[in-house]
This record gives C-alpha cells, structure tokens and sequence, in this order.
C-alpha cells in the first residue's frame, strides 16, 4: 500500500499534479490548493509544503492554533503527523509537498543523529520563508522529473538527512518560536500596505486583506496601522476614496455611477453618503462648484 498524504485525503480541493515516492519513502508531490474552505483532517504523515507560484490570503487553524498569512512564491508551511487542520485559501496555490512518512524521522533521528525519537514532534508552524527548505524542495522536485541516474539514491539519501537534521533543529514544538508581534507598523510594511490599497482603490478592501499584506492579525495591524497614520484602516481607505472621487469629479465626463463604482464605493447610494459625510456636500454639487 502506498504513503497516504493530505493530498489524498482532500481529493476534493486539492489537486495532485505528480507524485515521486523517493528511496528512502518521502514521498515528493505537487499541488494545487484550491480557493475556498479545505475542510479539516488530519495529516496523515509530516509535511512541509513550499508554495512555487500565485498569491493568496492563507488561514489555517487547528487545535486552538491560528495563523494568517499573505502568502508568496517561496513561502512555507508544516503539517505535522496526527495534526487536525482546516485552511482557507483566497486563491488557488501550487505548492511542492514533501511527506515523510511515519518512522522516517524517528529512524533518521536515532540512526543519523543519536536523538531520542520520543523527543521529536514538527511544530504547527506557517507563513515563513527558509532558504534551506525553498531549495530542498525544488531539489527533490527536479529529481523526480528527471531521468533516473545511479547516484540518485545517494543524493536522496542526502538530501533527506539534511531536512530532517533541519527540521529538528529549527521546526520541533520546543524550537520553533513564532516572530514576536511588531509594537510599531515599521515604514516597509506601511509602505507595503498603502501600495496595495492605492493600487486596488477600486476593488473591495478588506480588514483581513490588509492585514494579511503587513503578516500581521487584523486586530494587531488596526491597532498599529491607527497608531501610525492616525486613522483606522476602514477611514483611511475611504478618506482615500473620496480624494480619488474628488478628482475624478473635476476632470472626468465619467457619470456619478461609473465613478461610484470605478473608486469601490459600490453603489451610487454608499458613494453620496460616504462623499457627503467627509465633505459637507454631495459629489454632484462639488463638480459643479469645481467645474463652474
């Protein structure tokens, strides 16, 4: 019988485009993660999974843990043995997985690092960027596209006693300490948030959206993101707004619906109300002010 994987387990919204069983049993596949709600499981093996492409607002929760973050080519995550996950995607993901399969990491920890087994359990942990694991991963990959060669077990073998030995030291429950929340937005990532809303000013923006963008919680990012600007992030997108609004009035031909709907007020209605009560008058009396 074969090595049983998440991938197996949420044939429903997920979708194995190849799978590579390597010597000594970890077992390499790609995936996409569908968007929407991956309902939870258990990992039925460990798991580490590095996204290759796409972008997304990744949630994954699980035995009172939560964790969000906006995730990246490069970003990775663990899914440890027995763990009971449920994730919700944004947007589609391809990932590598890299399953090791019950006993491999017990076995590698006595056999190549004199480590009592009893002692190793992979962290809950997400949202994180390693360098070491970004290349294993498209390593063990490579390897099982190409063309069986003589060393390959070798190599494997390798390679397999590095992420473990990796794993260990950086990613058990008494290693694997989360990043401590910032107690200031630092200007990177308000630079990074006020891109985002400038350059998505006319599509929905959400709480959680904008968190996400800073790899913060929503409510540790509206703390910090008032402390910085001196607004919420809700004010700040629609003050925002109704400047765009106040220039589109004064340049444009645009009707006050396209334009309510151009900027993301999403309705004539929402964007008179929001417009009247930054600026003491309604957009068809300000163009006219302006425009006269």
């Amino acid at each position: 019988m074969g090595i049983e994987t998440m991938g197996d387990r949420r044939r429903d919204t997920c979708q194995v485009h190849g799978r590579s069983v390597e010597t000594p049993g970890i077992v390499v596949e790609r995936r996409t993660n569908g968007a929407g709600t991956h309902p939870a499981q258990a990992y039925p093996c460990n798991e580490l999974i590095v996204m290759l492409s796409g972008q997304a607002l990744v949630r994954r929760s699980g035995e009172g843990v939560q964790e969000q973050c906006l995730a990246r080519a490069g970003t990775a995550w663990t899914g440890p043995i027995g763990f009971y996950e449920k994730a919700v995607l944004s947007d589609p993901i391809d990932c590598v997985h890299l399953c090791l399969p019950s006993g491999l990491m017990d076995r590698s920890a006595l056999v190549d690092f004199d480590i009592d087994p009893s002692r190793i359990q992979i962290s809950f942990a997400g949202g994180f960027v390693d360098r070491l694991i970004q290349d294993l991963a498209h390593t063990f990959w490579s390897l099982s596209e190409e063309r069986p060669h003589p060393v390959d077990r070798l190599l494997v073998d390798g390679l397999t006693s590095t992420l473990v030995a990796h794993l260990i030291r950086n990613y058990t429950i008494d290693r694997w300490k989360p990043k401590p929340m910032p107690r200031a937005l630092d200007a990177q990532r308000l630079k990074r948030v006020l891109d985002y809303i400038d350059a998505n000013l006319g599509k929905p923006l959400t709480l959680d959206q904008l968190a996400a963008e800073a790899c913060l919680s929503p409510f540790h990012f509206s703390r910090l993101f008032q402390q910085a600007i001196g607004l919420s992030p809700q004010r700040y997108v629609a003050d925002q707004r109704v400047q765009a609004a106040k220039r589109a009035l004064a340049s444009e031909h645009a009707s006050l619906f396209e334009i309510a709907l151009d900027i993301g007020f999403g309705s004539l209605d929402n964007f008179i109300r929001v417009f009247r009560k930054s600026t003491g008058t309604t957009p068809a009396r300000y163009r006219r002010r302006v425009c006269d």
